[in-house]
């Protein structure tokens, strides 16, 4: 199927892929489709001008589009190469809006029917042992400073409770610090992948500048590795990043470009799903009448240099803003650390389950 967007032609490519006998798999949060037979795969991602082919990135001068729950790649810049890949010749009818595939020359074409998303996703598989806790900064980098208290202060007393409460449940749990010291962002990855981690979580403090905001930004979020939908999540994950590198840090960019993204995508695409899964424990778990508010929807992605390289389901949390008076003198209370310790501690428990409970499925 053909659709002209922004005078230019694109192809439904989920259609030609069911056509083709490919497997499809649309990712609805990541906005991501695949393609996959054999040693071949197709990935195209809503609103970036690349895909990837097999990990090598190809540069498109149209941006993916997505319409009616379809996705749509440029016709023009993309059917030659289907069509090797297919090896089959690709006919654009702009006419009917439709495109015809022939195996022969004197074969007669057929066209693609419209169809509609299978939007099941696979989850990981891998039982959940050892968890990776981040305390975020350390040392020379503060992070972000609050009235009372220092970002990497309230992180690491956060890490250490929730370290003794996942070991009382049976986790292998460690620490990429377990005192105030600086660890490079690249170096916290590579300790978790050096640890064989199931489970990563860097645990974070939110700020905002100019005291109107302060008073009225507040709340936790949490954060999966993917390109950011919103200023403000570029914005936040630019914070962090810059923050690192003021301090000395060659592992840390601002921001990762358009291309990096995709060839972050082909590398990263097997954790994906289960960091999102574990991200609706995080949430149902805060959510059960927590002291600090959700902000926003809960969930951002967006670029954090520190969790680029982590090997595993890999997650953000930002625990509250330590900016507003209320959520920073919660997070730095006894109390307070106590309840966001128990907090994280529950949704790995939930989150250890629901692997447990796909795996089930798997094996009958």
């Amino acid at each position: 199927m053909l659709i002209k967007h922004n005078s230019v032609w694109m192809i439904d490519i989920e259609a030609i892929g069911n056509h083709e006998k490919y497997t499809v798999d649309f990712h609805p949060v990541e906005k991501r489709i695949s393609l996959k037979r054999n040693s071949s795969e197709w990935i195209f991602v809503v609103g970036f001008s690349y895909y990837l082919f097999n990990g090598k990135a190809e540069s498109l001068s149209t941006p993916i589009h997505l319409e009616n729950g379809k996705v749509y790649v440029p016709a023009k810049e993309t059917i030659e190469s289907f069509g090797r890949e297919f090896q089959k010749k690709l006919t654009l009818d702009t006419t009917n809006n439709t495109i015809a595939f022939s195996d022969l020359p004197n074969q007669k074409p057929t066209t693609i029917p419209s169809i509609q998303f299978n939007k099941k996703e696979t989850a990981g598989t891998r039982e959940v042992h050892t968890i990776v806790i981040d305390p975020g900064h350390g040392g020379k980098d503060p992070g972000a400073l609050g009235k009372k208290s220092q970002e990497k202060d309230i992180v690491l007393s956060v890490a250490k409770l929730l370290k003794k409460k996942l070991t009382k449940e049976g986790f292998n749990v460690k620490l990429t610090r377990e005192k105030d010291v600086f660890i490079e962002l690249s170096e916290r990855a590579n300790l978790a992948n050096k640890w064989d981690g199931d489970l990563f979580i860097s645990l974070h403090c939110n700020a905002v500048d100019g005291i109107e905001r302060q008073k009225r930004t507040e709340g936790y979020h949490f954060y999966v590795l993917r390109a950011p939908e919103s200023e403000e999540d570029k914005a936040i994950a630019r914070r962090e990043n810059k923050v690192a590198s003021l301090y000395g840090d060659k592992g840390a960019k601002e921001e990762l470009s358009p291309l990096e993204w995709f060839k972050l995508e082909a590398r990263l695409e097997k954790y994906k799903q289960n960091s999102y899964m574990y991200t609706e424990e995080l949430l149902n778990s805060f959510n059960n009448n927590g002291k600090i508010k959700q902000l926003g929807t809960g969930v951002g992605g967006a670029g954090f240099m520190v969790l680029v390289g982590a090997l595993m389901p890999a997650v953000l949390v930002e625990l509250g803003f330590i900016t507003h008076p209320k959520d920073e003198a919660y997070m730095n209370s006894a109390k307070g650390q106590e309840d966001l310790a128990s907090r994280i501690t529950n949704s790995v428990i939930e989150y250890k389950k629901a692997v447990n409970d796909y795996r089930k499925t798997l094996q009958h």
